[in-house]
């Protein structure tokens, strides 16, 4: 078994899911009599979200190999960051980094062609869904990605920053994000959405209009476990 290193605190909400998924996931093959090694850093949403707004990617390519750095260090024998938005800088990251890594949005994009889905809405920071990492990495499996409108990306990277990323889940925000997947489903026929913010999962919890809504948490731990438990490198 390969100990496992997680770049966490972005935010600590989703930090905290990732580690109950690992723990649970790791159950679920092996039983109750053992645990997996993970090692966490838990790094500072805020710093790597005013480096973002500034479009500083050499910034944050830097801070977070800073991160992976230490993961290596400490032991880790391949690592992960738990969330979307600092995959913009994945491929630059992926071949600095002293360890392998495990892209949330390559195994998303796996996921989602399993499921046989060809046209997909995205949800996530304003950033995860105007920087366009999303749509490089399913152009390979021949998915197209859909966007909310203007609007409605305002209202999801508001709610994120204000409430959910504060461990806030109001009933009232959690129809908002439904009426705007519903519009989406309505005006661009998408076949699925993928929650890409692993805050999001927290809110919306279950499939709804009779389309996948897809956990990009649960894809990325899935993906992990298996790789921890792999006799490869």
């Amino acid at each position: 078994m390969k100990k496992i290193g997680m770049i966490g605190g972005f935010g600590p909400e989703s930090t905290l899911d990732y580690y109950r998924l690992l723990i649970d996931q790791y159950r679920k093959s092996n039983g109750e009599g053992s645990l997996p090694e993970i090692i966490i850093y838990s790094m500072d949403v805020y710093a790597l979200l005013g480096m973002v707004e500034q479009e500083k990617w050499d910034d944050v390519t830097e801070y977070l190999l800073g991160g992976i750095n230490t993961l290596s260090k400490a032991g880790a024998d391949f690592g992960f960051i738990s969330a979307n938005t600092p995959h913009i800088v994945f491929d630059r990251l992926k071949d600095l980094s002293p360890i392998q890594l495990i892209s949330i949005v390559e195994e998303t994009g796996k996921k989602t062609q399993t499921m046989g889905l060809h046209k997909v809405g995205l949800l996530g920071t304003s950033f995860t869904m105007g920087s366009g990492f999303f749509q490089e990495v399913f152009t390979n499996y021949n998915i197209s990605i859909v966007v909310p409108n203007k609007e409605e990306q305002e209202y999801i990277q508001h709610k994120l920053m204000s409430e959910i990323e504060l461990g806030k889940f109001h009933e009232k925000t959690r129809k908002g994000l439904l009426t705007i997947v519903k519009r989406m489903i309505s005006d661009e026929t998408i076949e699925g959405v993928i929650l890409g913010c692993t805050e999001l999962p927290l809110i919306l919890t279950k499939d709804e209009f009779g389309i996948p809504f897809l956990n990009t948490t649960k894809i990325h731990v899935d993906s992990i476990m298996n790789f921890c438990l792999s006799k490869h490198s």
